[in-house]
């Protein structure tokens, strides 16, 4: 395995061997001290062009808990502020020994750039590249729903998604499109017409204009924020409009099966797609899913850097 840039790139053996990797590194945070020396000597530079909360704490304590030395790069207060391109601050790392890249950049495709330009050796994981691809988050979000749905471990052959709301600005979608239907899962994308991207009959998914109908039958469901920064139009009447049609409240919550569990890759935007209560109930995951996202990073690390799983990107 040596660079993780796109759930695409994932095969049905390759994703398990990470979940199951990330299960077994769970142990160490139910212990005292949450350290292993796996990767000590090891340096994992965080590479973040655009803001991040979750995944970049997420990516410096999986980092840590293996006992590598991190390296936070921000591109605000940087040399990138003052126009150094993603070429040179990669010379830079080069030069300063790190042995994996973790990049967040605004441009869809900078990951696969960075580690096929030749510019560093390091293995390079893809933390969200423009409205591409956010990998990471996908493996983590099916370990999570692996966890409640399936805990025998395997794969998720036989459970139905849905992905609700921005299909079209979100690389969470499409990472999660490519890796839940690998492992088996069926997945309905739902949204407004506008919110759907072109092309989008090429994925291996279904396709629903309306939310209620699909309520009955799906084992998760994961809802998006609308993500108004990447609008430069309108793309639904209103906050109100979208929020009746497209929302997920308690009444909407009581129709769903009964083990069918509510994800939100974060963050949420309380009151528009996801009601407060739903936010806050028992069926609602999204803490755990930071939880499993430390796991997750520290799987993906593990086999970058000291194990010898097979190549994903």
């Amino acid at each position: 395995m040596r660079h993780l840039l796109s759930a695409g790139e994932i095969d049905r053996d390759q994703a398990v061997l990470i979940l199951d990797t990330a299960a077994e590194l769970g142990a160490v945070t139910d212990r005292s001290i949450k350290k292993l020396p796996t990767l000590r000597g090891r340096t994992v530079v965080n590479l973040f062009y655009e803001d991040s909360t979750r995944t970049r704490i997420s990516f410096e304590a999986a980092a840590k808990r293996l006992s590598a030395d991190v390296l936070n790069f921000s591109a605000k207060g940087s040399s990138v502020s003052k126009g150094e391109s993603l070429k040179d601050t990669a010379l830079t790392l080069q030069a300063m020994g790190a042995d994996a890249v973790v990049l967040r950049h605004g441009s869809s495709g900078a990951a696969h750039r960075l580690a096929h330009a030749g510019w560093i050796d390091a293995s390079v994981i893809n933390a969200g590249d423009g409205t591409h691809e956010h990998p990471t988050q996908a493996l983590l979000d099916a370990f999570t729903i692996r966890r409640h749905l399936a805990p025998e471990g395997g794969d998720l052959a036989g459970l139905s998604v849905a992905i609700v709301g921005d299909i079209l600005h979100s690389r969470v979608a499409r990472s999660n499109v490519h890796l839940l239907t690998t492992l088996g899962a069926r997945v309905t994308l739902v949204a407004p017409p506008t919110l759907i991207p072109v092309g989008v009959e090429s994925w291996p998914c279904a396709v629903s204009y309306e939310l209620d109908p699909v309520l009955d039958s799906v084992d998760a469901i994961m809802m998006l924020r609308v993500q108004s920064e990447r609008m430069q139009a309108a793309y639904f009447p209103s906050a109100l409009e979208y929020s009746r049609l497209y929302g997920l409240d308690a009444a909407r919550l009581s129709r769903l099966p009964e083990h069918a569990i509510v994800l939100h890759p974060g963050p949420m935007n309380r009151g528009m797609e996801i009601s407060a209560d739903v936010a806050d109930s028992s069926r609602a995951v999204m803490v755990e899913q930071v939880a499993n996202g430390v796991n997750v990073r520290m799987a993906v690390l593990y086999l970058l850097l000291a194990g010898d799983g097979k190549d994903a990107g």
